[in-house]
């Protein structure tokens, strides 16, 4: 069987403390081979100039593959594309393109002088240069989407943009991904659908994360959640649920995984255990 290829998302630290805990997540996480490391951007693009500096930090200094997440939310389309340049100028090909939501959390208004949307977006970055642009994918639907035929169509749009993989929103259920997998195939979508995995450190604000995003929680899972946090076991449990979770896709031909860490490596490293992807010089990083 295949090795499983795994990718890990980040975010951009905000202090010197921060950079160091980055740091030593990216180090921790490094001995697994990760086809690359993303680092995201902040709502309205509030951290573009921290996505930068850590995006290029850590391509010059892990010397693995980084993909920096890149959004039109609040910018120019001369700004975003001065940006790309700058990343393809570091050495960061790889980008993860997005509309991005307002800082405000409001309704997407696009800039005056700024892309549309992501299709936009990414079709400007496919004719701007040499880039791998990935795009988001909504197991549950997006938000903003009337239906998931609706969902569907628009990641299609995406892809056949000049996107080359889809990396998804977290979920709760392992048939959640299995039954969006097989609704883009029927879609006529070949390229690759990779699903975010999110392990749960913290239940309470896994919860909040989730209604903020829109991901429903099933009642069971939201149950079993809450007994283990009152029991105690709630670490545990998470990743029991993550470990089973992951090792379900896997058997249904799921070929790569993308965690979000946020910048706690821990709950990865022994998920990856669990599934019998952590090398023996790994081992000592997990706790």
């Amino acid at each position: 069987m295949p090795m499983t290829a795994l990718s890990f998302e980040t975010f951009p630290p905000k202090s010197l403390d921060a950079a160091f805990h980055l740091w030593d997540t990216v180090k921790a996480l490094t001995p697994l081979a990760p086809r690359f490391i993303s680092v995201t951007y902040g709502a309205g693009g509030s951290t573009q100039a921290l996505t930068q500096e850590a995006a290029q930090t850590l391509r010059k200094t892990s010397g693995l593959a980084v993909a920096a997440h890149l959004t039109c939310t609040g910018q120019s389309r001369a700004d975003v594309l001065r940006t790309a340049d700058r990343y393809a100028a570091s050495g960061i090909s790889d980008i993860v393109a997005l509309r991005g939501d307002p800082a405000d959390g409001g309704a997407f208004t696009p800039h005056p002088d700024g892309f549309a949307d992501s299709v936009a977006l990414i079709r400007a970055l496919a004719n701007a240069g040499p880039f791998n642009i990935r795009v988001g994918a909504y197991p549950d639907s997006h938000p903003d989407a009337q239906s998931m035929r609706q969902n569907i169509d628009w990641l299609k749009a995406k892809l056949d943009a000049g996107a080359s993989e889809a990396l998804t929103q977290f979920f709760f259920e392992a048939h959640t991904f299995l039954r969006f997998r097989d609704a883009c195939a029927d879609a006529g979508i070949t390229a690759p659908v990779t699903p975010g995995i999110l392990p749960i450190t913290n239940w309470a604000r896994a919860r909040s994360f989730a209604q903020r995003c829109g991901t429903p929680i099933p009642a069971a899972t939201a149950t079993a959640f809450d007994r283990a946090t009152r029991e105690d076991r709630a670490d545990l449990f998470a990743l029991t649920h993550c470990a089973d979770m992951c090792d379900t896709l896997i058997s249904e031909g799921v070929d790569a995984l993308h965690f979000y860490t946020l910048n706690r490596p821990d709950m990865t490293l022994q998920v990856c255990r669990a599934l019998g992807l952590l090398p023996p010089a790994a081992m000592r990083n997990v706790a």
